[in-house]
């Protein structure tokens, strides 16, 4: 994660949701909101997404229907990234109203964030003397106990912040979460486990770096999703990739670079995972939306944006908005249900639910230009078909 100053945004695409954005032509109700918050997905208003259709995968299913699957659901919320702030520049109340405005969001029996930076006190930055162009973030250890409060149950370490302040770092962010019984997953070779009733959901985390589970080799990759595979019902692949920027909304088909780092092809990544066994990818890292696209019967959610983020990002446009996404599972991997739920950062970085539903026009938007027929609709409800 950078902090950025605005840029120019010359693509067609990106005027295009500009005006929208400036428009605010996505009108939500909250009541529309909180009515899915419980789980059901109500009928959409009168003219709400018209021509949404049912997701026919565009592949035959990746597996056939076991038939020792458990029966039931269950649902997974996942955010992209999250910074509580950076000593010294904190939060009020000590970060314990910092989530209020977004946890009636959080719901799901599991709750998955991208936690960036560590939380951890002392040890030396990355950054060393201070720079222009290093951000390292620290938060305070007992902050964790907020991401706990606000309904999180696993959190994604595989991203460009989680070793700030080096191996120490981690280790006191590791510690951190396990006092609060939060689990975590992206170092090398981790999986997180959640058993929700008779449902295994196993969760891994991927990204481009030597402390993490290292998302440009996909033959590993697609052996540690097939090791969750077997010891889970439902597999959950999270990835931190791709390039940054307001501009950066679209999905590429090529490896993306950022500040010379290689980011990952996330297209030829995200569909190596799912054949190997995931049921659901997670995206973030370019710090705004990117598009849904259904594959092999599979929801790929290629960036979620900046969830939250205390004094720490550049907020301009498409910067500050952001979703929560709620997906409901068989407990053999099959699309239930899902909603994407807009939310935006208030320009000091705290979240908030949106209730004029730009991230609605900005998924529909990139994923129907990226990806076609496999594009996943999103209603003016954020209701995904």
């Amino acid at each position: 994660m950078e902090e950025f100053a605005p840029q120019a945004i010359t693509s067609g695409r990106m005027r295009a949701v500009g005006l929208l954005l400036r428009a605010g032509v996505v009108v939500i109700v909250l009541a529309g909101i909180f009515a899915t918050l419980d789980g059901g997905t109500p009928e959409p208003a009168a003219g709400a997404g018209r021509g949404a259709r049912q997701p026919p995968p565009p592949l035959p299913p990746r597996t056939p229907v076991s038939r020792n699957a458990p029966e039931g659901t269950v649902t997974i919320a996942a955010t992209g990234d999250i910074v509580m702030g950076s000593t010294p520049r904190l939060p009020p109340a000590g970060g314990a109203r910092f989530f209020d405005a977004v946890t009636p969001a959080l719901r799901g029996r599991v709750v998955l964030g991208n936690l960036e930076g560590t939380l951890s006190s002392g040890g030396a930055s990355k950054c060393g003397a201070a720079s222009a162009n290093c951000y390292a973030f620290q938060m305070p250890p007992p902050y964790a106990r907020w991401l706990m409060r606000a309904h999180f149950t696993v959190l994604n370490l595989a991203n460009n912040h989680s070793y700030d302040f080096g191996a120490t770092g981690l280790e006191q962010t590791v510690a951190a979460l396990d006092a609060q019984g939060l689990r975590h997953t992206g170092r090398p070779g981790e999986i997180a486990y959640q058993r929700v009733g008779a449902i295994r959901v196993a969760l891994v985390g991927f990204a481009p770096y030597p402390w993490a589970q290292d998302l440009n080799d996909h033959a590993a990759a697609r052996a540690l999703v097939r090791e969750a595979d077997r010891n889970a019902d439902v597999v959950v692949v999270t990835m931190h990739a791709g390039a940054e920027g307001r501009d950066r909304g679209s999905t590429p088909r090529s490896t993306e670079y950022f500040l010379g780092e290689n980011r990952g092809n996330v297209r030829a990544f995200a569909h190596a995972v799912v054949d190997a066994g995931a049921d659901l990818v997670a995206g973030h890292g370019p710090h705004v939306l990117r598009g849904m696209e259904w594959y092999r019967g599979r929801v790929i959610a290629y960036s979620l944006g900046n969830f939250a983020g205390y004094k720490v990002f550049a907020l301009s446009g498409p910067l500050a908005v952001a979703g929560v996404l709620r997906v409901t599972l068989r407990g053999d991997g099959r699309f239930v249900r899902g909603q994407l739920v807009a939310t935006r950062l208030t320009a000091d970085g705290t979240p908030v639910l949106d209730p004029r539903g730009q991230a609605h026009a900005l998924v529909r938007i990139h994923s129907r230009a990226d990806f076609g027929a496999h594009a996943v609709s999103v209603s003016q409800t954020g209701v995904l078909g």
